[in-house]
């Protein structure tokens, strides 16, 4: 699973903008907005979904998980503990 902040902070890593991020996963650019736009984890078509995550992977962007830990070291930003939202 992907959380829509992950997939900006990853954007970000990239220093690429979302139209790029879209061409790169082969999806449209409203598709990448919504999936942006959603709060906690990214809802969508499998399919979708898996294409973003590819070319993230491709582009050097390692997703982790809760919990989870980093083989590959490399630099990164990983959010310890989500903040308290009012």
């Amino acid at each position: 699973m992907m959380t829509a902040a992950q997939l900006r902070a990853a954007r970000a890593l990239l220093g690429i903008d979302q139209k790029t991020l879209a061409e790169m996963a082969h999806v449209s650019l409203p598709t990448i907005q919504r999936m942006e736009a959603s709060h906690g984890t990214v809802r969508g078509v499998v399919e979708t979904l898996t294409k973003v995550i590819e070319a993230l992977n491709e582009a050097g962007v390692e997703l982790i998980g809760d919990n989870g830990r980093s083989e590959s070291g490399g630099r990164g930003v990983r959010l310890r503990r989500p903040m308290a939202r009012d």
